[in-house]
C-alpha cells in the first residue's frame, strides 16, 4: 500500500472532459498486488484491502507515470545542439551526424544507459522511441530497458535516401525491410512473449518521407500489413516545419507530387496522391508533430484512429510553429505528449506540458486558450496510453490497471515545495485543488521525483 495525496485522470474520458475526471485525494492510497495490478485507489481511511506493507509517501504525491509518445534514442547526446537554422538545416549539420556516432557498438551501450537514466529521472514509464539506424544500438537499448523494468516501443530508424551527412544511416531497400523484420521477430513482445502483457514493442519507423522512397514507403506498407495483428506499432513525423519553399512540408509535396503529406503515409504516394501501397494509419500509429494539418489530414487521422504526438518544446526549439489546439481537438483527433529530445531539450514531461501551457494560451486572438491542469495531466498520462492502444493497462491510477506511478516530494526541490506549502488557493475547493495541480505539474523537477514504479516494481536508475 502507497500512502500520499493521489491525482489521476480517472475512466476513459476525452482531453475536453478531462476536469470531470480528475480525482484528488489528498490522502489516498494505492493498493498493488504481487502481480503489480492496482487493486485499491482511493481515500487511505476507507481502505478495506487487508495485509501487505504500508509505504507512507506524504507529504508527497502520487501520480501516474508520464508517457513520452516522441523522444529520439540515438539523439541522447544531441540536446540543445546549434545548427545554425530550422530542422532540415538542423538534420543535416547536427543529428545525422550525432546519430552516425551510434555506429560504435560501446558508444551505443552508453547512451542506451544514459538513456535509461534520464528516462527514470524524468518519471516516463513508458515511451514512444525513434530508434538508432543501428541493429546492435537498438539491441543495447532493449536490453537495457529490460534489465531496469522500463517500458518501451522502438523501431530502428529507417533510411534509404539522404544527405551526405546522413550516410551513414541510410540503407538499401531491400536491407530497410529485412532490418526492421529481424527486429520485430527479435524483440517485439520477447519479455513475456505475449503483446497484452508485454514492456518491449515493436514499431515501423521510417524517419520522415524525405528520407524513404516510394519504394520504401511500399515495402515498409506490406510488411507493416503482415503485422498489424500482432500489436506491432507505426511512429513517423509528420507536417512538422512549413517555412515556404524551402521547409520540410513544401519539399515533401514537391518531391511526392502529392496533395497532402499525411497522403505519402496513407498509401497515396504516388503523383497525384495516387494509391501505390498500403496505409499506415490506424489505433497503433503515433505521428509526431502535426503542426500544420490540413482540415482534411486531421478528420483522416480521427477517421482511422491515428494519434498525434504533440511536441511543444521542440517546435519552438527549431522554430516549428505552434500545433492549434482548439482546432486540432475538435476534429476528434487523439492528442498525446511528446518530448522530441533531441529536438526538444527536455526529458521531463511536466516542463514540456508547461511550455504547452505558454504556447496554447499565447495563440492569437479565440484560438488562445489557458488548457486546464487536468487537460494537461490528461496528455502526459491518459492520453498518451490511449495513443499506445495500452490504456486498459496503463495510463492512470484506476482498479485493475497496471501499476505505474512516480511519487512526487516537494521537499526535494525547494521551489516546488514553496509553491505547494505556500502559493496562493482559492476558498473554492475545486478551484484549490486545480491551482494545486498546476503547481505541481509547472515547478515539477527531476530532483523531486524520488520514486518510479513499473508494475509495481520500483525502477533504479543503475
Amino acid at each position: 500500500m502507497h500512502r500520499g495525496h493521489v491525482f489521476h485522470i480517472a475512466g476513459s474520458p476525452t482531453v475536453t472532459a478531462a476536469a470531470d475526471a480528475l480525482v484528488s485525494i489528498p490522502d489516498g492510497a494505492l493498493v498493488v498486488d504481487d502481480d503489480g495490478v492496482i487493486t485499491y485507489s482511493g481515500p487511505f481511511d476507507a481502505v478495506t484491502v487487508g495485509g501487505g506493507t504500508v509505504v507512507d509517501h506524504r507529504p508527497g504525491f502520487l501520480l501516474p507515470g508520464f508517457i513520452d509518445t516522441h523522444v529520439h534514442f540515438p539523439q541522447t547526446f544531441a540536446g540543445d545542439a546549434y545548427g545554425g537554422g530550422q530542422l532540415l538545416e538542423w538534420l543535416n549539420t547536427c543529428i545525422f551526424p550525432s546519430e552516425s556516432m551510434f555506429e560504435d557498438p560501446e558508444f551505443a551501450a552508453e547512451a542506451a544507459a544514459a538513456f535509461c537514466d534520464r528516462r527514470i529521472a524524468a518519471g516516463t514509464t513508458q515511451a514512444m522511441v525513434f530508434g538508432s539506424a543501428f541493429p546492435h544500438a537498438q539491441d543495447a537499448l532493449f536490453e537495457e530497458t529490460l534489465r531496469r523494468g522500463l517500458r518501451v516501443v522502438s523501431g530502428r530508424g529507417v533510411q534509404t535516401t539522404g544527405p551526405d551527412s546522413a550516410k551513414a544511416l541510410v540503407t538499401t531497400e531491400q536491407d530497410a525491410v529485412r532490418l526492421v523484420s529481424e527486429e520485430i521477430e527479435k524483440w517485439h513482445a520477447a519479455d513475456t512473449g505475449d503483446v497484452d502483457t508485454a514492456l518491449l514493442h515493436v514499431a515501423v519507423v521510417p524517419r520522415f518521407s524525405l528520407s524513404v522512397t516510394t519504394e520504401t514507403l511500399r515495402n515498409l506498407g506490406e510488411l507493416y500489413d503482415s503485422v498489424r495483428d500482432r500489436g506491432v506499432y507505426f511512429h513517423t513525423h509528420l507536417n512538422e516545419n512549413n517555412r515556404p519553399g524551402t521547409g520540410e512540408i513544401a519539399t515533401t509535396l514537391e518531391t511526392y507530387q502529392v496533395d497532402s503529406y499525411l497522403d505519402t503515409y496513407d498509401g497515396k504516394f504516388l503523383p497525384g496522391s495516387v494509391a501505390g501501397g498500403k496505409s499506415f494509419l490506424g489505433k497503433r500509429t503515433i505521428l509526431a508533430h502535426a503542426v500544420h494539418c490540413q482540415d482534411d489530414e486531421l478528420a483522416r487521422m480521427a477517421e482511422t484512429g491515428t494519434s498525434i504526438a504533440h511536441c511543444p518544446t521542440s517546435q519552438q526549439f527549431l522554430g516549428s510553429g505552434t500545433m492549434p489546439w482548439n482546432r486540432t481537438v475538435a476534429a476528434g483527433v487523439n492528442i498525446a505528449l511528446g518530448s522530441d529530445y533531441g529536438g526538444g531539450d527536455e526529458f521531463l514531461l511536466s516542463r514540456v506540458l508547461g511550455d504547452a501551457y505558454k504556447v496554447h494560451i499565447s495563440e492569437p486572438g479565440d484560438a488562445g486558450v489557458p488548457l486546464h491542469p487536468a487537460e494537461l495531466l490528461f496528455t502526459g498520462t491518459l492520453a498518451g496510453a490511449r495513443a499506445l492502444d495500452m490504456e486498459d493497462r496503463i495510463g492512470n491510477l484506476d482498479v485493475g490497471k497496471e501499476a505505474d506511478f512516480i511519487v512526487v516530494d516537494p521537499a526535494k526541490w525547494q521551489p516546488l515545495d514553496d509553491l505547494i506549502r505556500r502559493g496562493i488557493r482559492s476558498v473554492d475547493p475545486d478551484m484549490a485543488r486545480d491551482q494545486t495541480l498546476f503547481a505541481l505539474l509547472m515547478a515539477m523537477r527531476e530532483p523531486a521525483i524520488t520514486e518510479v514504479y513499473v508494475r509495481g516494481r520500483r525502477v533504479d536508475s543503475t
